[in-house]
């Protein structure tokens, strides 16, 4: 899977782990609708590490947090 795929994947777990809508996350990070719309449907190759840290704000964890899943074992990726 590509990287972007696994964010999109990762971040609609979170999400749903916590009950959370797009429009929440953007009202708790700031990070415009249209911007999560297009990294939860892979409209973006790839994301900037701003938007993911504003993101992981909003959901309140850490960068490391959102990357501790299996979807970003070099394994799961494409190079």
């Amino acid at each position: 899977m590509k990287l972007n795929q696994a964010i999109s994947r990762r971040l609609s777990e979170l999400l749903s782990e916590r009950g959370m809508t797009q429009y929440r996350l953007y009202i708790l990070s700031g990070v415009p609708k249209s911007t999560i719309s297009n990294i939860i449907s892979c409209s973006y190759d790839s994301v900037k590490l701003r938007i993911l840290h504003e993101l992981c704000q909003g959901l309140n964890i850490g960068i490391p947090e959102f990357f501790d899943s299996p979807l970003f074992d070099e394994e799961n990726l494409e190079p």
